[in-house]
């Protein structure tokens, strides 16, 4: 690594050999000049300074005026000011020009060398530690991949994985990218597995996690409290590592009370899990005690809509009083702009529920539109995505104001997505769905080891368009694809976002409880 090379100006450096021959000692490249002027056109002169340690009071032109002169040619460059001087006004004004430390004379050599860790070391310090903590954990999470963990210890792992996902990315320890990546590849296969081995078995025999069906019965209404407005957020394919960058915004306003998952119903589909979280049942209950209300995939017409009646319904089954509710879709920003319009008269109700569709539609776009392609190459870049639009959305000023009005907030989702890397093939008929990660038809083909396949529907509690429909969910970051154009669609689809199928991002889904501050 090439060596630290810090610009100091200070008219009196022949007193300050102590403290630049111990730098020098610690593998800093130290470049002196005695007046302001010397260190402007050393700063131009040298694209290759790192830091400058800059004296306040200087003949020629001040402290000051350097830092000033240096910022417009460098803006970024860390300047940290050295002075004997603590009046209150010079620090004000070296604040406001941007230093990024300060020093009162005389300094001390290991006073240098703190601020220079802090400063230009702080970075590689950070990354050097959370790559050792990430080896040091990387076996104990291999092994607790490996030890037949039960529904709550999946959860735990997947926290650990997105955890150190998000402190790898933050301190940008790319050289373990790849390890951890490989870990969360680990983590589906074995985690694929644990579904398929459980899945029918807690459909059938109710033993389960909470999942979608009974999600707002366990973990939403009976936390409503008649002293305060209460407010369902639903974030559309809403990942828990997505929840995680979007937490601090949202704290600035509320306070987390409670984290809590459940486990998304298959598919992980809006067309069956939002209908089941609405309804509390499963998609065969709603089609066979509200069949004027359910649609299959291959049936015309929108398969969501009438999430509110069977809310609606949900509602009167489940509370003995009348409960005041609305409920509100955004699919656009018309709707985003009367939401935040009217979030106020919302307030009055007990209960308010906001479905927001964005970064549903964010990920669909992502697949059509080659410059979100780019925006969104990975894990990383969607999550900061989805940050930027939150931040400066239409959402985020209602829910500033429905906190400033002391309202309980959950914010949820009904699945999540994974990037998918891995063609599978299927044949099937013209009937078969159209899905990447779920597929329901007659007679079809795929190769056996990709897939959950259910062939009797009603053993997982699904509709059953004909009399021989299969349903088969992709496992781990498997899509599917049909031997028609297979290299073209393989490329198209390779590397974007899907939901459908079985992954720790897509089935397991937060649900967090929020008070106002």
């Amino acid at each position: 690594m090439d060596k630290i090379k810090i610009l100091w100006a200070d008219d009196e450096i022949d007193l300050l050999k102590p403290q630049l021959m111990f730098l020098e000692k610690k593998g800093y490249e130290v470049v002196t000049v005695t007046n302001g002027y010397d260190a402007l056109e050393e700063c131009e002169a040298n694209n290759d300074i790192d830091l400058v340690f800059l004296d306040e009071s200087m003949p020629g032109i001040t402290g000051l005026e350097t830092l000033s002169k240096i910022k417009a040619q460098k803006p970024h460059l860390p300047v940290v000011m050295i002075t004997k001087n603590e009046a209150e006004n010079v620090m004000e004004e070296a604040l406001g020009a941007q230093i990024t430390d300060y020093l009162i004379k005389p300094v001390n050599p290991n006073q240098i060398l703190l601020t220079l860790k802090k400063i230009v070391d702080n970075k590689r310090l950070v990354r050097e530690k959370t790559s050792s903590d990430y080896q040091q954990e990387f076996r104990q999470i291999f092994m607790e991949i490996n030890s037949g963990l039960n529904v709550e210890e999946w959860v735990d792992i997947y926290r650990k994985i997105i955890s150190w996902e998000i402190k790898l990315d933050e301190s940008n320890s790319s050289a373990m990218w790849d390890i951890l990546a490989d870990q969360k590849s680990e983590a589906n296969a074995a985690f694929s597995k644990f579904i398929e081995k459980n899945y029918v078995h807690w459909i059938q025999d109710n033993d389960g996690p909470v999942m979608s069906n009974n999600l707002l019965r366990s973990k939403v209404f009976p936390k409503l409290n008649n002293e305060v407005p209460s407010i369902i957020l639903l974030l559309d394919n809403l990942r828990y590592d997505q929840w995680r960058m979007l937490e601090p915004i949202f704290n600035e306003f509320f306070r987390t009370e409670e984290e809590d998952f459940f486990y998304s119903i298959l598919p992980t589909s809006t067309q069956y899990s939002r209908n089941a979280i609405f309804s509390g049942m499963m998609p065969a209950e709603i089609e066979k005690h509200y069949p004027q209300w359910w649609k299959n995939d291959n049936d015309e017409g929108g398969k969501n809509l009438h999430e509110h009646d069977l809310l609606s319904e949900l509602i009167g089954r489940t509370f003995r009083k009348d409960i005041r509710f609305d409920y509100v879709k955004v699919t656009n920003a018309h709707h985003a702009k009367q939401l935040n319009d009217n979030i106020l008269n919302y307030l009055q109700n007990d209960l308010t529920v906001i479905v927001y569709n964005f970064i549903d539609m964010l990920s669909h776009a992502r697949t059509e539109m080659e410059v979100l392609k780019e925006l969104a190459g990975d894990e990383k870049a969607y999550r900061s995505l989805t940050r930027s639009w939150f931040e400066n959305s239409q959402l985020w000023t209602a829910l500033q104001q429905a906190a400033e009005r002391g309202a309980q907030l959950f914010v949820t989702t009904d699945h999540g997505t994974i990037r998918v890397k891995t063609p599978s093939r299927v044949v099937g008929d013209r009937e078969t769905t159209t899905n990447l990660r779920y597929k329901v038809g007659r007679n079809l083909q795929y190769e056996p080891k990709d897939v959950l396949d259910v062939r009797d529907p009603k053993q997982a509690k699904l509709p059953r368009p004909n009399v021989s429909s299969t349903f088969i969910f992709a496992k781990e970051d498997k899509y599917f694809l049909y031997p028609n154009n297979y290299n073209y669609y393989n490329n198209y689809y390779r590397n974007t976002f899907q939901h459908g199928g079985i992954s720790l991002e897509e089935i397991i889904c937060p649900v967090i409880r929020m008070s106002a501050r």
